[in-house]
């Protein structure tokens, strides 16, 4: 990999503001090598950066529209993916749409920086599928003060968003049981017993996305 003389800038693209902070956080030691670009969701991004880390929270990853918008983005020169998902069909469609690195929630911030350096530098950086499920550390998430994991707080936020268990499975890539057993975990952890009180419960617990941000990156206002 070729020498970076300057700090590497990073857009982060999502429309969770909480989300947004907590994978900014991750950069805290980095900043010798890592300037992380305006991460307000309620404000544009105007300057151009050299990696665009498109963090697919609670994002339908099976719609290639908003990945797409962002690779044509000529503010961004490098694209990345950063998810848990790695169904064989997502990575795919991600090399043909001109994705330049699909990367691992599961990575320690130390990699998640040299795996940046590298696409910043041209190379194409596509993890493995992790071995098992796990979690960044000083990422943040929506309901996690209340014990609610990652990956039941992505679930939670499609069901917020209107999504039907069927729906959820087919973008999470997850069995309809297995979503099942995430929500019945997520209904104990907040105390409610039906879906209208969850999403009440998620509205009020920053579930609600701001979508102006990613907005911006697709071209939008």
């Amino acid at each position: 990999m070729a020498a970076l003389s300057k700090p590497i800038c990073v857009a982060l693209v999502n429309d969770y503001d909480v989300v947004l902070i907590g994978l900014a956080h991750m950069f805290d030691k980095y900043k010798d090598r890592i300037v992380v670009a305006e991460i307000d969701a309620n404000h544009a991004v105007n300057d151009e950066v050299d990696v665009v880390l498109y963090d697919s929270f609670a994002q339908p990853e099976s719609g290639a529209e908003a990945i797409e918008a962002i690779v044509r983005n000529a503010r961004g020169r490098k694209v990345a993916i950063y998810t848990w998902n790695f169904a064989p069909e997502l990575i795919e469609n991600a090399r043909k749409q001109g994705v330049d690195g699909y990367l691992s929630k599961t990575m320690p911030a130390r990699e998640l920086v040299a795996a940046i350096e590298r696409i910043a530098a041209g190379e194409q950086v596509f993890q493995e599928p992790p071995p098992r499920a796990g979690t960044a550390m000083g990422l943040d998430w929506p309901g996690r003060r209340e014990g609610i994991t990652d990956r039941e707080s992505e679930i939670l936020a499609l069901i917020t968003q209107g999504k039907s268990n069927a729906e959820v499975a087919r973008i999470t890539y997850l069995s309809p049981n297995t979503v099942k057993s995430y929500i019945r975990s997520i209904y104990r952890k907040i105390g409610v017993e039906s879906r209208t009180q969850a999403v009440l419960w998620g509205v009020d617990h920053g579930f609600a996305p701001d979508y102006h941000r990613i907005d911006h990156w697709q071209g939008g206002p």
